[in-house]
């Protein structure tokens, strides 16, 4: 699971609905902007998602198989031994 955050279109979608900039301004890109998957792309471990997955709200039957994971693992990254879901 990979989140990514890009400022570069978040600026480029200001200056789109600017009323005062012009059409040339509109049409550059910034090229020394990384990508949307490079810098600001964190990779979460299995026990992050886990957690994050958990703290949504799904139960552990529902982390194990969207995780490809037994409910014995799944229990075990939450700290829930002996527990089914």
């Amino acid at each position: 699971m990979s989140i990514s955050v890009s400022s570069a279109l978040a600026t480029a979608s200001v200056a789109a609905n600017s009323p005062s900039t012009s059409a040339a301004q509109k049409v550059q890109q910034p090229t020394n902007q990384p990508t949307a998957n490079s810098a600001d792309t964190v990779k979460l471990t299995v026990a992050q998602q886990v957690d994050q997955l958990y703290n949504q709200g799904q139960a552990v039957s529902q982390i194990a198989s969207n995780l490809s994971l037994t409910v014995t693992a799944v229990n075990s990254y939450l700290g829930n031994f002996g527990s089914t879901g």
